[in-house]
């Protein structure tokens, strides 16, 4: 007799939940639709870009490396013997003539023992010419003589080598340059090879920098390079000096030792420096700024700009083959033609077909130069 009303309840509570779920369906599908309909009708963003054209320059092929700055001769003068500083006779950083005294250890001894044996070595002479008469005289025997003879010279090579010995004392500048710091002072006890001061040449002085074993046939002796030293921003030309003949047989490189003049002496020993060779001949290249091409390791790519829809613009991204680089500027060897014009700055917002609004803001566009100079040069 109850079955009915139950039955009744449970009935409309299925009703309610089904109205309930088909309302919240209803609504998630009416939202998708309205969101689909908003960006089915919205329009493309525009990205602003600046841009350029493709241009042709006549380049001639370059190598580049990085080197050294080295001395054509430089030392760190030591003393041969042990000794007391006595005397410095030079000023921290003064330029010195080859074969100038720079310091002097104590000799005082030494100088004892010299005269000592010139003394001993005046009565060997002595003794030996008094032998020399007698043996004329028949008095003594020829070989007696040449005793007498033997102890001279012995006497005169003991006095031959004190005297080396004092001047091994001394310390004079094996050839021209400019000075370091001393390492040593008034007094002090130095033994032999400890280090007094550095002296370097200066003027001229060496680059040296390595080259990959395949352009070992595009460098001479004598060719003329360029070098630029960040320490100045400033460019210095030189000329290769040297060519190592044997290869770095774990790197497949070559060294190379370029010479340059020095006068002002603004070079010196450690410096880092830029090399840039020029080789081969002159040819008419495809330039476009390095800010116009995005390199990937899966190739590099260029986005060109082209005409849309009535007065828009979009771009078309295209792979192309990169050459050397100078400056702002990279070569294009395959995939442009000159003329056509490229998005120069923000690339990373764009992507293919996109729409683009170029700007002409001046300060916003990227260097275009072969060989930029820095605003403080």
């Amino acid at each position: 007799m109850n079955r009915r009303p139950i039955n009744r309840r449970m009935i409309l509570m299925l009703l309610a939940v089904s109205l309930l779920l088909g309302a919240v369906f209803g609504y998630k599908a009416f939202i998708g639709a309205l969101i689909t309909d908003i960006f089915d009708n919205m329009p493309e963003p525009v990205a602003t870009i600046t841009a350029t054209e493709a241009g042709e320059q006549v380049w001639r092929p370059q190598l580049e490396a990085v080197g050294s700055f080295a001395a054509v001769q430089g030392a760190e003068l030591t003393t041969e013997v042990s000794g007391i500083v006595q005397e410095i006779l030079f000023e921290n950083g003064a330029r010195v003539r080859a074969g100038e005294m720079l310091l002097r250890l104590d000799s005082r001894t030494d100088m004892a023992q010299l005269r000592r044996l010139e003394a001993a070595a005046r009565l060997a002479n002595l003794e030996l010419e008094r032998a020399r008469r007698l043996v004329r005289q028949n008095n003594i025997s020829e070989a007696e003589v040449q005793r007498r003879e033997s102890e001279a010279e012995q006497a005169a090579a003991a006095v031959q080598e004190q005297a080396a010995r004092i001047q091994q004392k001394t310390l004079t500048a094996p050839f021209s340059g400019q000075l370091g710091i001393r390492r040593v002072n008034p007094g002090q006890f130095l033994s032999a090879g400890d280090p007094v001061v550095s002296l370097q040449a200066l003027d001229p002085i060496y680059l040296n920098f390595s080259l990959a074993e395949r352009r070992i046939g595009e460098v001479v002796a004598g060719q003329p390079l360029q070098v630029m030293v960040d320490a100045y921003q400033d460019s210095f030309e030189g000329r290769v000096k040297a060519i190592e003949p044997a290869m770095q047989a774990s790197t497949r490189t070559f060294e190379v030792q370029a010479i340059l003049p020095n006068a002002e002496q603004r070079l010196r020993p450690g410096m880092f420096g830029r090399v840039t060779l020029d080789v081969g001949e002159s040819a008419t290249v495809v330039v476009v700024p390095q800010s116009a091409v995005s390199f990937n390791p899966y190739g590099d790519s260029v986005y060109v700009i082209q005409p849309g829809e009535g007065d828009e613009l979009r771009v078309r991204q295209r792979f192309v083959r990169t050459g050397m680089r100078r400056g702002d500027l990279v070569v294009i060897l395959e995939g442009l033609e000159p003329g056509e014009r490229v998005a120069t700055s923000g690339l990373l917002k764009l992507r293919n077909n996109a729409v683009v609004r170029i700007s002409d803001d001046p300060d916003l566009q990227p260097g275009e130069e072969a060989a930029p100079t820095p605003p403080n040069a």
